[in-house]
């Protein structure tokens, strides 16, 4: 079977497997423009929780930035306290609280534990954007060759609408010059459209569009 795309044959193997093992969820990446793919899967009881969007662009020269005191900065552990607390609510536009199987408080600690483990070195980078000696945001990247990826931008509320998201890209963006990347990835929901607008707005361009599907097994 092609990756992103499902049969009834490779379905039944699959949903026998999740029974056998006892899996309660079943994640499914979907290509949006294979119809019979969607039509399977709706028919099949999986639930649509997320539009995945890819956005990229290329990294060059002028993204070079020399040091400066705009308030970005590499994180430190003293920071931790704050980023988890931004985290665990900058991210409901997720497809985990749009699925209602999920705890909402557990989907809040997903977030929680997902920066914290990004400092402590899931992540290659993890930027912090300083306001009043604080942390008020933060961008996780990974590296991965000649391509870095933005894993989560998180901006507490207080200080939305200042700027830091663009300015911890083009960090971002920066740094990942430095380490050789030539090309930037990220990925976001099809409904944020705040994550989108920012995104397009530090040059970056839409590259693809697939469905995430939830299906919740029954034994």
């Amino acid at each position: 079977m092609q990756r992103g795309r499902l049969d009834v044959a490779t379905l039944n193997e699959t949903l026998a497997w999740c029974r056998d093992n006892r899996i309660d969820c079943l994640y499914f990446l979907a290509d949006a423009d294979h119809e019979a793919t969607v039509r399977l899967a709706e028919s099949d009881g999986f639930q649509l929780t997320d539009i995945r969007m890819t956005f990229e662009r290329g990294i060059g020269e002028a993204d070079a930035l020399t040091p400066s005191s705009d308030g970005i900065r590499l994180a430190r552990e003293q920071d931790l306290t704050a980023l988890r607390a931004i985290a665990r609510m900058a991210h409901h536009d997720s497809r985990f609280y749009f699925d209602e199987h999920f705890d909402r408080e557990k989907c809040d600690l997903l977030y929680e534990t997902w920066v914290e483990n990004s400092f402590h070195g899931f992540a290659q980078a993890v930027l912090v954007a300083e306001v009043e000696g604080s942390a008020a945001g933060y961008l996780t990247g990974h590296l991965k060759g000649m391509e870095s990826q933005i894993g989560l931008v998180g901006i507490a509320a207080e200080y939305q609408g200042r700027g830091l998201g663009s300015r911890l890209i083009r960090h971002f963006l920066s740094w990942s010059g430095e380490q050789g990347a030539t090309r930037a990835v990220v990925v976001t929901q099809g409904r944020n459209l705040g994550a989108q607008r920012l995104y397009q707005r530090n040059g970056f361009i839409s590259s693809s569009l697939q469905l995430w599907y939830h299906l919740w097994v029954r034994r």
